[in-house]
């Protein structure tokens, strides 16, 4: 598959809408989905000297809650492709690497630091910081590519990554609850007792709020009431606080 590295780096176009994406899916439609029971043991991270510089890298820069949450994202990601998606190839790697990086720009050294959106100032670092340690250029650019777009929830029509797609299942599913139910319990159970959340609903939402009063124009506003306001009660961050499937965990 490297030889192919439109598929092998993840860039292979899949349908950006979810809804889309499960319209009547063999196993993941209807009331009851296949929740094969895997355990996070299943699952083991991706290693190289480029990973491993880039976990160095989150881990000073984030904190745990956040750190947590990109390792919870990987084995989320990992397991709805394994259960629904079985056919899509990409390189694990490349995916971990979005993972870890994907929220490198709430860091309170860029946060503030940066007018534009969280997001795209991430992106840029884990572009950045990729290619400073080696790594291939179609590796940086699909990592850079699914950071950008990571949050276009509300996006219908047309095509995304299938990296990107991948970490935006994964990380509304931890950050929100959503298709929780396409993923086995004991999955749920285990990867948190592997990276706990430690309170990472609270700690998310703090983040949102925070980026919403330093930039009101920025890409988090778009879950916002038309003409958002600092200050105003963020749509955005309830939705975190109000994750039901993950408080039991909190």
């Amino acid at each position: 598959m490297a030889n192919n590295p439109v598929a092998f780096y993840g860039f292979t176009a899949v349908p950006r809408d979810p809804d889309v994406l499960f319209k009547d899916h063999p196993t993941a439609s209807g009331p009851n989905p296949k929740q094969d029971r895997f355990t996070a043991a299943d699952f083991p991270l991706p290693d190289s000297e480029l990973v491993r510089h880039v976990r160095q890298f989150v881990k000073a820069e984030l904190n745990e809650q956040t750190y947590n949450h990109s390792h919870r994202v990987y084995v989320y990601g990992t397991a709805l492709v394994r259960t629904h998606f079985p056919k899509w190839e990409y390189d694990n790697e490349t995916y971990f690497l979005a993972c870890l990086l994907h929220d490198i720009g709430t860091a309170e050294r860029f946060l503030a630091t940066t007018k534009m959106s969280f997001e795209f100032k991430g992106a840029i670092v884990a572009r950045d910081l990729i290619l400073a340690r080696g790594g291939p250029e179609d590796q940086a650019d699909s990592v850079c590519d699914a950071i950008v777009r990571h949050q276009d929830i509300f996006v219908k029509g047309g095509n995304i990554t299938t990296v990107g797609q991948v970490l935006q299942l994964a990380t509304i599913l931890d950050n929100v609850g959503i298709r929780a139910n396409l993923i086995h319990p004991d999955l749920i159970r285990t990867v948190v007792a592997a990276y706990p959340r430690l309170g990472w609903s609270e700690c998310f939402a703090g983040v949102i709020e925070e980026e919403l009063r330093l930039k009101p124009w920025c890409h988090s506003s778009t879950f916002e009431v038309p003409g958002y306001k600092p200050g105003e009660p963020s749509r955005f961050a309830t939705d975190v606080r109000g994750n039901d499937v993950m408080r039991p965990y909190e």
